[in-house]
């Protein structure tokens, strides 16, 4: 067991599809407090991020057993990305049962589910959107990353990126359109979807 602490994500897991059950304890370990944390969160209810939790483990145990795991390297992102993907699940389940017809007197039209401009599905797509933008961004090259947040983030004219960085306007289009050309690359790369 001490020398599988010693391995990596990706060696854990080809060991425990290899049948070796210890490498996945090791895996659960790790990442188990990080991923309960996540979930309860978000849900803010203790049973119920239980049952996600336990859920989150088995859909992983699933889908390494079945050999499907493809993440190389990326354990954790992966494991979070199924925590998430069922809090998602779960959202929208619960919105199509608790459906009310508009018909009931009792009918509270202020508190309706599906009357709200912003779901907590849609929070929750776009939170991810946020942090898959604002990593592909820090993977920018620095000089193109400094024009991107100079100009989506500080709202400068290109006219003025090109006076606080000492370049001439067409250079400082340039590497706004390489940086936007290099996010979709990575996005593409990524399997990332930007877009709501």
């Amino acid at each position: 067991m001490l020398t599988l602490k010693k391995l990596t994500d990706d060696q854990l897991v080809e060991s425990y599809a290899k049948g070796n059950n210890y490498a996945f304890d090791v895996l659960l370990s790790r990442y188990q407090s990080r991923v309960y944390s996540y979930i309860l969160h978000i849900i803010k209810n203790r049973d119920l991020a239980d049952d996600i939790f336990q859920e989150t483990f088995v859909k992983a145990i699933m889908t390494i057993r079945q050999g499907r795991y493809a993440d190389n390297g990326k354990f954790a992102a992966w494991i979070m990305r199924i925590a998430h993907n069922l809090i998602i699940d779960y959202y929208r389940q619960e919105k199509s049962e608790n459906t009310i017809s508009s018909d009931d007197d009792e009918t509270d039209l202020l508190n309706r589910k599906d009357l709200c401009e912003e779901n907590i599905e849609d929070l929750l797509v776009t939170e991810q959107i946020h942090e898959d933008v604002k990593r592909i961004v820090m993977a920018l090259p620095e000089l193109q990353r400094e024009v991107l947040i100079m100009r989506y983030y500080r709202d400068m004219s290109f006219k003025e990126i090109a006076d606080a960085t000492n370049v001439s306007i067409n250079t400082a289009l340039g590497r706004m359109r390489y940086a936007i050309l290099n996010m979709r690359r990575i996005a593409a790369e990524h399997n990332i979807v930007l877009t709501l």
